[in-house]
């Protein structure tokens, strides 16, 4: 048996990637277009794994998708590919239209012609499941419940909407063309091999250089926040048991604002590894001017996936932070190697 992961060089799919082969004696046939977000360092230990097989490719490429997916029959299709980081669609919409929409559809396109073809048993059994985000549904008021699978579409930057876009396309393959499709929905991810121009490792990595630790506007922008192996876990769970056609939203359970999670990094730093002054590294906290329509508030309400699938996420955000600093500081290897040449180029441009 064997699985087709897209994205799977990257933060999420390689999480989920190395966690399933340690798992599964399954294969795991591994596509990804290594763009900036794509590192081959984060499946460095799968090396020599005959049960991997990474495959440079891009989602967009139809007829690539499809040679790959007759060549190595898999029984699902678990789609991670995506240009994910709001600040780079505010700068550069094309991209993420182009990957998560266009790409998106040629991919479906592939599966769609592939699971046509499909008989018997094979046929039933296949699955294609997409990776999504709470960003579809917009912001929420302070007091406002927490988004279930129903509530409305509300996108509010160019990443957003191209996710958007691409949940709609997958709906419709279902409802159109039968496809056995599942789509997940995630609060803010955290945890090992995360790119460092996200919040939790960038501000890491600026603690520990002696960087300004730069906060949008006031901080108080809150998050649910879900510990990437959570996530990995949920996403087996709905793959393995979801009903066809439906939405899991999967969270943590943790909202936190900005602010308070660059605190807790704080103290956690300061703990593990002290500055030599003694002073605390949120002394080196700055605020930047906000981003454009910056969302105040996400939060997901996963009781859906506990009550109909009975998942729930196994670590706190307090133990997943302290798991995630520790790991930045025993992997200073892989940080350095992420954040040379261009994604320094990045950082000082999006936080000058």
């Amino acid at each position: 048996m064997t699985i087709l992961v897209t994205g799977g060089a990257g933060f999420i799919g390689s999480n989920f990637v190395l966690d399933w082969l340690a798992q599964s004696d399954e294969k795991v046939v591994n596509i990804d277009a290594l763009t900036y977000a794509g590192n081959l360092d984060n499946l460095r230990s799968l090396e020599g794994n005959a049960n991997h097989v990474f495959v440079r490719a891009d989602i967009g490429d139809k007829q690539r998708v499809a040679a790959l997916l007759a060549e190595h029959q898999p029984r699902a299709i678990l789609n991670f590919a995506a240009e994910s980081h709001v600040d780079r669609s505010i700068l550069g919409p094309g991209e993420f239209i182009q990957t998560n929409i266009v790409g998106t559809f040629n991919l479906l396109e592939a599966a769609r012609a592939y699971w046509g073809a499909l008989e018997g048993e094979a046929k039933a059994a296949f699955r294609f499941l997409h990776v999504s985000t709470d960003e579809v549904y917009g912001s929420l008021e302070p007091d406002a419940p927490a988004f279930t699978e129903q509530h409305r579409y509300e996108p509010n930057s160019p990443y957003s909407a191209s996710k958007a876009a691409s949940d709609h396309l997958v709906r419709a393959y279902h409802h159109t063309y039968g496809m056995p499709v599942l789509t997940t929905n995630c609060s803010n991810n955290y945890g090992p091999y995360h790119f460092p121009e996200k919040l939790i490792p960038l501000v890491i990595h600026n603690a520990l250089s002696g960087k300004a630790l730069p906060i949008y506007g006031d901080g108080q922008q809150i998050r649910d926040w879900l510990y990437v192996k959570d996530h990995c876990s949920a996403i087996r769970r709905v793959l393995e048991a979801g009903v066809l056609g439906e939405t899991y939203n999967v969270g943590g359970w943790n909202e936190k604002a900005n602010l308070d999670v660059v605190h807790t990094l704080c103290a956690i730093l300061d703990e593990l590894q002290p500055r030599s002054d003694a002073q605390s590294y949120k002394t080196q906290i700055t605020f930047v001017k906000d981003r454009p329509g910056h969302d105040k508030r996400y939060a997901i309400d996963a009781s859906k996936l506990e009550r109909e699938l009975g998942w729930k996420p196994a670590e706190t955000f307090e133990t997943g932070i302290r798991k995630t600093v520790q790991w930045y500081l025993a992997n200073a290897d892989w940080v350095q190697n992420v954040t040379s040449g261009n994604y320094r180029n990045w950082v000082e441009k999006q936080y000058a």
